[in-house]
């Protein structure tokens, strides 16, 4: 069923980070009246929805009585209460990706089941329900270092995750039920973001390839198209296809996946939601993938997913050391540089290795943007009026 763009379609968006901010944008564009839920009043999507309401994403009452407000629900995080969103699916509510689908995903234990029951290749892996069963595998064999163990619920940007290559890495073990994988051996890092709406449309962006900041643990540099091979990236784009299918899913699906060092293209996890390895799209790519998750969960046509323009996208993280009021420094030289465009959230407060912004560079040759990316990343400084 088309689910028609009118100037009284009421959309809500639960959480009001910068993913929040700039699906609002998109959908501004077609005269969507927006409504955010978020308990902090200076988030990024508050200031430019028509309707912010104050409320958590984890309560029960707060979600339920958002929901209540509108026609359309979708969320730019996992962690949501699925209860409150159950209720309201079984109220006719629209509640896009469905909520189903998110709760498999928020419980990487049952992401893990649901490649292993499908096929799709994954790391090996095991489950454990506390920090005692795992030295209890340790001793008796079942696990062997290296390996990585995942909070089954609420990990998300590196957090949640304790990577143990020896015995003397066990004070690193995380609290609560997890998943133990080995730990693979990891040549690249790439992502694949893929939508498919009500109709059984596909499509999926060129692979992108991660470069990740080893303190932080985010995503450095982001670079498209990727040095994949093509084999690489068609199998790539056919696994995350496969996905969505499976999980007859509609809206927009991030697929982080690992290269190993044979060359094997293997899932690590997925997003039900635009993604921070998608952000370079809005200038690179004919569709956005904001416009793209849009189109999905009102199964309208989806737009084109071909390249432009090479791109790198930069994260802009708060600096070091810097805890306070934001303070910008090299905003002015950076757009001096063609190409260089940039997106502030609007976060008020910065800290160390926060999300403040990203960069997206466009330019004719991919080495030619990692020029200037890199460039950039050395005059965009992120700081604070008074340093700790």
């Amino acid at each position: 069923m088309e689910r028609l763009v009118t100037s009284n379609l009421k959309m809500g968006i639960i959480a009001g980070g910068q993913l929040g901010k700039m699906l609002i944008q998109e959908a501004s564009k077609w005269n969507i009246i927006t409504y955010v839920l978020d308990k902090d009043e200076d988030c990024p999507a508050g200031k430019i929805a028509s309707h912010f309401v104050k409320g958590s994403n984890l309560d029960f009452d707060d979600v339920y009585q958002f929901g209540k407000q509108v026609d359309i629900l979708t969320f730019e995080i996992e962690n949501v209460n699925i209860e409150a969103l159950n209720k309201l699916k079984s109220e006719g509510v629209r509640i896009l990706p469905d909520p189903d689908i998110l709760a498999l995903i928020q419980d990487k234990g049952l992401q893990k089941d649901f490649y292993q029951n499908n096929h799709i290749p994954t790391s090996p892996f095991r489950l454990v329900e506390s920090e005692q069963d795992i030295l209890k595998g340790i001793d008796n064999g079942e696990f062997s270092f290296p390996f990585v163990q995942k909070l089954r619920k609420g990990g998300y940007d590196g957090k949640g995750v304790a990577v143990i290559n020896s015995a003397n890495n066990l004070n690193k073990l995380l609290p609560g039920p997890s998943v133990i994988e080995e730990k693979v051996e990891i040549d690249k890092e790439i992502a694949a973001i893929v939508a498919r709406n009500n109709k059984g449309e596909i499509k999926c962006y060129p692979i992108v390839e991660m470069l990740f900041d080893p303190q932080a643990n985010l995503v450095d540099k982001l670079i498209c198209p990727s040095s994949i091979t093509v084999e690489q990236s068609e199998k790539a784009k056919n696994i995350a296809s496969e996905i969505i299918e499976l999980l007859n899913m509609e809206g927009l699906l991030a697929v982080e996946f690992f290269i190993d060092s044979k060359g094997e293209v293997i899932v690590n996890e997925v997003a039900p939601r635009t993604h921070n390895s998608g952000h370079h799209t809005i200038e690179s790519i004919v569709t956005s993938q904001f416009e793209q998750h849009l189109r999905a969960i009102l199964n309208l046509p989806l737009g084109s997913t071909k390249l432009k323009l090479p791109s790198v996208m930069i994260n802009i993280l708060g600096e070091e050391g810097h805890h306070g009021n934001v303070l910008y420094e090299g905003l002015t030289e950076s757009m001096a540089i063609d190409g260089v465009k940039i997106h502030l959230y609007g976060k008020k407060i910065t800290q160390p290795y926060r999300k403040m912004g990203h960069i997206t560079v466009l330019s004719p040759s991919l080495e030619c943007a990692l020029k200037k990316a890199e460039k950039v990343k050395q005059l965009i400084k992120v700081k604070s009026w008074t340093k700790n």
